[in-house]
C-alpha cells in the first residue's frame, strides 16, 4: 500500500510519515481501541486495575478523550512532546497498586502488562485491516511492527519487550491468548454494562430521549461486532456465544468504516472531528481545527446545543425549588455526580486518585506539581476517613457523605486548592488575572469565563473559598463540573 510504503521511508518510527501516526488520526481507530481494550480487560492485572482504579464505566467519554489525546501526543511530530507524554503516562501507572479479588497483586505499570496492552494494539490494528480488505503485504506489516515496538520502547525503555520478528510475535501471541488470559469481572462490565448503559456524550446531554433510542440499537450492536472479532479460544472461555448473524454484522462494519475513510473528505473521518462533535470541549485542545470545511457538522452541533440551553431554561430549576434538607440532598448529587469516580456507589482512595490524574492530565502538569497534587489528594483521603467512615470500613458512602459534608474543608483540601491556584498563577502575583483565569477555564474546564482584559480578579483566599465550598458540595459550578463530573 503506498501509505506503508512511505512510511517505510521514514527514519522516524513513531513521526508524521508513520503507519501509526495516520491510523491514530482516523475515526475507525476506534474500532481498534475498543477491540484491544476488552482483550487488555482479559489479563489479570490490567483486569484488577480497571475493575478498581479505572474510571472508564463512570466516565467513558471523558476517558476516550484522554486516550485520544493521550495517544496523539505518543507520535507527535515534536519528540519532546512525546517524552513528556511517556513520563506523565509512567507517573500515572506507577500509582496504579493493589490487589486483586483473589488477593493477587497488580501494578500497571508492570511490564508484562505494558507489553501485552501494546500487543493487543497491534494485533486490533492488523484485524482492522484485514476484515476492512485491506491488504498488509510483508514489508508494510513489518513496518507497522516495528512501530508499535518503537512505542512500547517510549513508554517501557528499561522493561517490556516485544519478540524481534513478526513470526516469533505471533507465538507470542497465541501462547499469551491461551496461557495468561482469563474471564475476568472487567471483560464482562465492558461488554455487559458499558456497551448497554454508556451515558450521554457532552454533545447528547440535554437530548436524554434521543440518546436512549440510539443506545438501545447502537449498544447491542457494538457489543456483538467486538464480540465476533475475538480469537474463537478467548470468547469459549469467556463464555461469549456467538450469536448468528454476528459476523457479517462485524464484517460490514469495518468494510463500511474503511470505505467511509476512502470516499469521503478526509476531514469528515478525522478522529478529531468526531471527537469534537461529541464534546464540543475536545476542539480547543487540539487547535480548534476539527471542524475546518464542516459548515454542515457544526451546524449541527450549534443546532443541539441551542436545543439544549432552551431545555434548560423552560426546566425549572430543582436546586432553586428545593427547601428544608436542600443542602443534603446537593451533598449527596454531588457524592454520585463528581466524587464517586469509579462508579461503585462508595468513596475511596481509587475515586480521589482519579480526580488528581484527571486535574494532572488536563492541566498537563510538571511532575512537581503533580507530585504536590497527589500528596494533598491522599490527605485529604485520610481526613475524609477520619470525619466521614463512621463505620469504618474504610470505604466512605453517600449516606455518610451527605450528613457530614461540612467536614470536607479540611487543612489537606486547602492544599488541593493552593496547588490548583499556584499552577494558574503563572506570574505568581498571588492574583489570578483574567488572561490567567481563561488559561485555567478552558484548559482544565471547559469553559470560557469571558470578560475580556476587565474579568474578574481572584486572590488566593478567594479561590480557595470559592474551591471548599465547591468540594463540600454547598456550590454547584458549571466550570468545576467540566473537570471532574464530565462523562
Amino acid at each position: 500500500m503506498s501509505d506503508a510504503a512511505a512510511a517505510g521511508t521514514d527514519a522516524d518510527p513513531l513521526g508524521p510519515g508513520s503507519m501509526l501516526h495516520r491510523l491514530t488520526r482516523q475515526a475507525r481507530w476506534g474500532l481498534v481501541a475498543t477491540r484491544a481494550i476488552v482483550l487488555e480487560a482479559a489479563h489479570p492485572q490490567i483486569g484488577a486495575a480497571l475493575i478498581t482504579n479505572s474510571t472508564f464505566v463512570a466516565h467513558p467519554w471523558r476517558r476516550l478523550r484522554n486516550t485520544v489525546l493521550s495517544t496523539q501526543r505518543i507520535v507527535d511530530p515534536d519528540i519532546q512532546v512525546r517524552q513528556r507524554e511517556a513520563a506523565r503516562l509512567n507517573r500515572l501507572h506507577a500509582r496504579i497498586t493493589g490487589v486483586d479479588a483473589e488477593g493477587r497483586p497488580f501494578n500497571a505499570a508492570d511490564s508484562e502488562a505494558r507489553a501485552w496492552v501494546v500487543a493487543t494494539l497491534f494485533e486490533s490494528t492488523v484485524t482492522m485491516c484485514r476484515l476492512s480488505g485491506e491488504s498488509l503485504d510483508g514489508p508494510a506489516l513489518d513496518r507497522l511492527y516495528a512501530e508499535f515496538r518503537a512505542f512500547l520502547a517510549l513508554m517501557d525503555p528499561y522493561g517490556g519487550k516485544l519478540p524481534p520478528t513478526l513470526r516469533e510475535f505471533w507465538r507470542y501471541y497465541a501462547r499469551f491468548v491461551e496461557e495468561r488470559l482469563e474471564n475476568t469481572e472487567a471483560v464482562h462490565v465492558i461488554l455487559d454494562r458499558l456497551f448497554a448503559q454508556v451515558p450521554a456524550p457532552p454533545l447528547l446531554r440535554d437530548r436524554p430521549a434521543v440518546w436512549a433510542a440510539g443506545r438501545a440499537l447502537a449498544g447491542p450492536t457494538a457489543s456483538a461486532v467486538v464480540v465476533a472479532s475475538l480469537p474463537e479460544s478467548l470468547r469459549a472461555r469467556l463464555g461469549l456465544a456467538e450469536v448468528p448473524g454476528t459476523r457479517t454484522l462485524m464484517h460490514a462494519a469495518y468494510l463500511s468504516t474503511h470505505l467511509a475513510t476512502r470516499l469521503l473528505p478526509e476531514s469528515w473521518t478525522r478522529l478529531d472531528t468526531v471527537m469534537t462533535m461529541l464534546d464540543p470541549a475536545y476542539a480547543p485542545q487540539r487547535g480548534g481545527d476539527a471542524l475546518t470545511g464542516l459548515p454542515t457538522l457544526e451546524g449541527l452541533r450549534r443546532g443541539v446545543a441551542k436545543a439544549g440551553a432552551l431545555l434548560r431554561l423552560l426546566t425549572p430549576d430543582r436546586e432553586t425549588e428545593a427547601t428544608g434538607d436542600s443542602a443534603q440532598r446537593s451533598a449527596a448529587r454531588f457524592f454520585s455526580e463528581v466524587l464517586d469516580q469509579t462508579g461503585d456507589g462508595h468513596l475511596d482512595w481509587p475515586d480521589l486518585a482519579a480526580m488528581a490524574r484527571e486535574i494532572a492530565t488536563r492541566l498537563d502538569l510538571d511532575t512537581q506539581d503533580e507530585d504536590r497534587l497527589f500528596a494533598a489528594f491522599a490527605d485529604w483521603w485520610r481526613e475524609l476517613q477520619k470525619e466521614l467512615d463512621t463505620d469504618g470500613d474504610g470505604r466512605i458512602t453517600g449516606h455518610e457523605y451527605a450528613a457530614a459534608a461540612a467536614a470536607m474543608a479540611g487543612p489537606a483540601l486547602v492544599r488541593i486548592a493552593e496547588v490548583l491556584f499556584d499552577v494558574t498563577d503563572r506570574d505568581d502575583d498571588q492574583v489570578i488575572d483574567a488572561r490567567e483565569c481563561r488559561a485555567l477555564f478552558r484548559t482544565a474546564f471547559d469553559q470560557d469565563p469571558g470578560g475580556g482584559d476587565t474579568g474578574e480578579r481572584l486572590t488566593r483566599g478567594d479561590f480557595v473559598r470559592r474551591f471548599l465550598s465547591f468540594m463540600a458540595g454547598r456550590r454547584h459550578s458549571g466550570a468545576y463540573d467540566q473537570l471532574f463530573a464530565q462523562s
